[in-house]
């Protein structure tokens, strides 16, 4: 059986398939197709079958990741969406919160809502905080709100009712009669989407999951079928954000569940190489044509956000959403980033992104700003001739010009501007490795830098050597590593609930009795019979008497009082730096996390036979600020010619068909059984941290 992922990204979309029975791997890259994603991910399966002798009707597994829900979101083109709310909380929308990212910065603006006021509709109910009725559902109010929905043509509804996370009937009763009397119009109530308290929160992540649900359903409903129409007959999964697959009917229900989805990839598989290696503790960095993205894994397990805040800056609060998300921080710091002078005469990069089309200015198709591509090309580290396996040949010429009309505005030469755009850039993606790392509690030291993405291996050095790590990995197939995570992602459901209750030993019957509950739903969410398939970890949201927000902590073993406690306090010394050894301690929700087991991609490997480190040089390249200031040889090798654990030395060029690695002068860097490429500093990690 062949297992095929593709992942549609800003710029590229990307295919890897894996034959169970060979190891064989095949992979494609074509440029994105904004108006139909769907085209682009054809055109990388033709790729395969043509080029790479791929045979679609072997494909036993299809797993797909993209951009398509979080383009919907940023480009505003879901559908036209109306919000059917309790009495009173007309506004929760436009209210928010009142906490600011930045306090004093005069620029901050309230987002937008998703959903103009006039479409915003109130009935008479009322369930308290317990899960009582207070005030029968008035379904006299939802037929006339049903007939201003018909006449605004709406093509989809969200319903958010006050603490209907204790009790959704009012929200299925409004369901069900909103469906009847608007036939075609998508329903989405908010206790479907989300078990938890804050009613904004919750109305946010009600009215998004309404917003895109029928984009989405169209698009996998065309991507299907062309699937069908050519041989990918198998089941089809989706990507989701929380480092999980689902088929593509649960994905379709909850649309949100996709706002990461390709990103999320590269996490799941950064945690499996870290599983190869034997390290639990990893920082994967992902670098494409659009982003750099970078996320923390500590024991073999991602990070995964409670709070996702999208369109989140310094003067936005951006819009939460109560859907696991892996903790991910993204910069717009890609390939594609476009090169300024801003109207102060300083230099930028990003975030806005040259894209699929026009792309950089060395690919010819129009661009007219050097992008970060332009100036890795003109500092001799990209290869005009073999860029992206080849298929693109760069005009360097081109790149040149647009590079020394920027420089000409600074006051610099071509290879000096080059290199200020390429430390510019650098230097946004330390301070979001830092966010993830050190803001986190978390010292880099301790951490292996796993670089991928087509661009990342091209800064991975560098990035190394600043935050200190203990060593650089670049995964085989680093340029389409997100569609190879895809394949080390297994089935998963985060079934999460907000509950109420101090912990105490008596706390301790009624949260098992919950727990086992939500174990049962994960048993149906994969419908399965047999709890010896399923695998679970539990998370409780806890904090102190008195404390406004919670912090995540992991349970293991089994439930008992004495060892929650000692997991919350040291979760709550990692987080905020202390702990109240001596304070109450209150449960607010249950985080259970269910995973279907299932096969996923093997562990890639070396055939050694035959294989020197003279027949994988290539020769020699000039390289800018490798070793230092100014131009400098750099040898140039290929990847998968390589045999294991022979050293090169920096400076270096390692190419391979999706990417480049830069080595330094002062670093070493060898392939290891598993092909995976390891750069370290000179001397290696023990002498390294000897010297911190």
């Amino acid at each position: 059986m062949i297992r095929l992922a593709t992942d549609v990204g800003g710029t590229f979309t990307d295919l890897l398939g894996y034959d169970e029975a060979t190891g064989r791997i095949f992979t494609a890259k074509s440029l994105t197709t904004p108006d139909d994603q769907s085209e682009g991910v054809l055109d990388t399966l033709r790729l395969a079958t043509g080029d790479g002798g791929l045979r679609p009707d072997q494909v036993g597994f299809f797993v797909h990741g993209g951009t398509t829900v979080i383009n919907a979101i940023t480009e505003r083109k879901g559908v036209r969406t109306a919000l059917v709310t309790t009495r009173g909380f007309r506004d929760v929308l436009e209210i928010g919160r009142g906490n600011r990212p930045d306090l004093y910065n005069l620029r901050f603006h309230s987002p937008r809502p998703y959903v103009e006021r006039a479409l915003r509709l109130e009935v008479a109910e009322r369930i308290d905080a317990s899960g009582a009725v207070h005030v029968p559902l008035n379904e006299a109010d939802v037929a006339r709100a049903a007939q201003v929905l018909r006449a605004e043509r709406v093509e989809a509804v969200a319903i958010l009712f006050l603490n209907s996370y204790a009790n959704p009937v009012h929200e299925a009763a409004c369901a069900r009669l909103l469906t009847e009397a608007l036939p075609g119009v998508t329903i989405c109530a908010s206790h479907e989407v989300s078990g938890l308290w804050r009613e904004y929160e919750r109305a946010n992540t009600a009215v998004l999951n309404a917003y895109v649900k029928p984009i989405i359903a169209r698009y996998f409903e065309r991507l299907e079928t062309r699937l069908i129409d050519n041989a990918v007959r198998c089941a089809h999964y989706a990507m989701l954000s929380n480092g999980g697959v689902s088929s593509f009917a649960q994905a379709v229900e909850s649309p949100l569940s996709l706002v990461e989805s390709g990103p999320s990839g590269a996490v799941a598989g950064a945690a499996r190489i870290g599983e190869f290696l034997g390290e639990p503790n990893v920082l994967s960095f992902d670098v494409g044509g659009t982003t750099a993205k970078c996320s923390v894994i500590v024991d073999g397990r991602p990070r995964i956000f409670d709070d996702y805040r999208m369109e989140w800056s310094r003067i936005s609060p951006g819009y939460p959403v109560q859907v696991p998300v892996v903790d991910i921080v993204e910069i717009g710091a890609g390939g594609g980033s476009i090169a300024r002078v801003d109207d102060f005469g300083a230099l930028t990069v990003g975030p806005d992104s040259a894209g699929a089309n026009p792309g950089p200015v060395c690919y010819g198709l129009g661009g007219a700003e050097p992008t970060v591509t332009d100036a890795k090309l003109l500092t001799g580290i990209i290869d005009p001739d073999s860029f992206a396996g080849g298929k693109i040949t760069l005009r360097i010429d081109d790149a040149r010009r647009a590079m020394a009309a920027l420089g000409k505005r600074l006051g610099f030469g071509v290879e000096d501007t080059a290199q200020a755009v390429v430390l510019l850039a650098e230097a946004s993606m330390i301070n979001a490795l830092k966010l993830v790392t050190i803001q986190r509690g978390y010292d880099p030291r301790d951490f292996t830098l796993m670089v991928t993405g087509g661009m990342g291996p091209l800064f991975a050095a560098r990035l190394g050597r600043e935050l200190r790590v203990r060593r650089v990995v670049i995964p085989p197939h680093a340029g389409i590593f997100s569609a190879w995570g895809m394949l080390a992602a297994k089935p998963r459901a985060d079934l999460r609930k907000t509950w109420f209750s101090l912990l105490s030993p008596d706390a301790i019957p009624p949260l098992e009795a919950q727990v086992a509950a939500m174990r049962q739903d994960a048993l149906d969410y994969f419908g399965r019979d047999r709890p010896e398939s399923v695998t679970h970890a539990l998370a409780l949201q806890m904090r102190y008497r008195g404390q406004e927000h919670s912090v995540t902590t992991l349970v293991p073993g089994t439930l008992d009082a004495a060892n929650i406690t000692q997991e919350f306090h040291a979760a709550h010394r990692t987080a905020y730096s202390f702990a109240l050894p001596d304070a109450a301690i209150e449960i607010t929700g249950i985080h259970l996390i269910a995973t279907l087991d299932n096969p996923v991609i093997g562990s890639p490997s070396v055939v050694a036979d035959g294989l020197t480190l003279e027949g994988a040089r290539r020769g020699s390249r000039k390289v800018w600020g490798a070793a230092g200031d100014g131009w400098a040889d750099a040898g140039v090798y290929a990847r998968d010619l390589m045999p294991p654990d022979a050293a090169v030395p920096g400076p270096a060029l390692i190419e391979e068909a999706t990417s480049t690695t830069l080595v330094l002068g002062g670093q070493a860097a060898w392939r290891d059984a598993h092909g995976l490429l390891i750069v370290e500093e000179a001397g290696g990690t023990a002498q390294r941290k000897g010297n911190d």
